[in-house]
């Protein structure tokens, strides 16, 4: 039973703590064992929310009393939490506990009128609730709007930009570079894909099929790079920009993951185009080129509209480099800086000029 004379732990720290914590599962964590603290018999929790993201969309957090443990499970879709007793994921994980006693409430203001983004939070009890523990969890329901809206604002922010800066550039911004001084050189294998023949296709297809043919080259290309540890740093028109940091692992690594990469998008769009072939569609041929060298990487642009991104001659030399697959027969090339770093058998092409840059490069394909 719930202890009189003193304000609930739960209260307190909703009141208090929860604002600062790092995201929603802590905060489920932090207030089950509070609850538990308190006297409430719980045997787990739930709490779900709407998540701006263009595959997921609701995050659902469980959280178990005995072992204090919290799993994520990710909502796929455009569908909105859903509301308790239908379809909730939080609900099925709840009565999955076995105690027969479960509790939902909408959390926020959205609740009152039962809009489909009020997060949705909910105990699994080990028996009945008596009427002071029952009023304590719909307290806990109306304290806890206010830092879960906090949290979430955070976690959408932090959604927003990885979705269109990426993960590590993403967390760069979230630290504070926001200024155009803030750049720093780093070292790393740089991957250049390009589609060919990508303005024909544009001219002969409906608006509607050449978006869905980029998406789904993007989807292979960045797909690829994402399995292997690299980020894709920007897409320039038809063409993918992406990075293998050499300062997480040593270059020949990188190097590993880079070509794992490569290996692993070629294979997918090789699928892609057996089914656009099948479906009367053109395949779509492309590029790739792999260089190791040094980049700027951080705010570039006006004093009040920045772009992060990565420059210097690395990524003009992989982007030149890629230039050459049409011109030498082959769909991926890999520079002499490349080829130094990596244990992979490789075929030479000879030195090679590139446009705008000075010295001539040697060339290398795979075997």
């Amino acid at each position: 039973m719930i202890k009189a004379m003193h304000q609930p732990l739960a209260l307190s720290f909703l009141l208090d703590e929860a604002i600062g914590l790092s995201g929603a599962d802590a905060f489920l964590a932090a207030l089950g064992a509070r609850l538990v603290a308190d006297g409430v018999p719980l045997a787990g929790g739930a709490l779900t929310q709407a998540f701006p993201h263009p595959i997921v969309a609701r995050r659902t957090f469980l959280w178990r009393a005995e072992t204090a443990a919290v799993v994520e499970a990710l909502g796929l879709g455009v569908a909105p939490p859903a509301d308790p007793g239908h379809g909730n994921v939080g609900r099925e994980w709840l009565t999955g506990l076995g105690t027969g006693v479960v509790r939902e409430d909408l959390v926020g203001a959205a609740a009152v009128g039962g809009a489909s983004d009020a997060a949705v939070l909910g105990w699994a009890t080990t028996r009945a609730l008596s009427e002071p523990e029952a009023k304590l969890l719909g307290d806990v329901a109306r304290f806890a709007a206010a830092p879960l809206a906090v949290l979430a604002s955070r976690a959408t922010l932090s959604a927003l930009l990885e979705t269109y800066l990426g993960r590590r550039s993403a967390a760069q911004v979230l630290a504070g570079r926001l200024r155009r001084e803030s750049s720093e050189t780093i070292r790393a294998v740089l991957l250049y894909a390009d589609l060919r023949g990508f303005t024909e296709l544009s001219e002969a297809d409906a608006p509607k099929d050449v978006v869905a043919a980029l998406d789904a080259w993007f989807d292979r290309i960045a797909g690829a790079v994402h399995a292997f540890g690299g980020e894709v740093l920007k897409f320039i028109g038809d063409g993918v920009l992406a990075i293998f940091p050499i300062g997480e692992r040593d270059a020949a690594a990188a190097c590993d993951a880079a070509l794992r990469a490569v290996a692993g998008a070629r294979a997918g769009m090789d699928h892609l185009d057996r089914q656009r072939v099948s479906q009367g569609l053109s395949p779509l041929p492309f590029g790739m080129a792999l260089h190791v060298g040094d980049m700027l990487w951080g705010n570039i642009g006006t004093a009040d509209r920045l772009d992060f991104t990565a420059i210097g001659r690395a990524v003009n030399l992989v982007s030149r480099l890629e230039g050459l697959c049409r011109s030498l027969g082959y769909p991926v090339l890999l520079s002499g800086a490349f080829a130094a770093e990596t244990k992979l058998p490789l075929v030479p092409l000879g030195e090679h000029a590139l446009r705008g840059i000075a010295a001539p490069c040697a060339v290398f394909t795979l075997q």
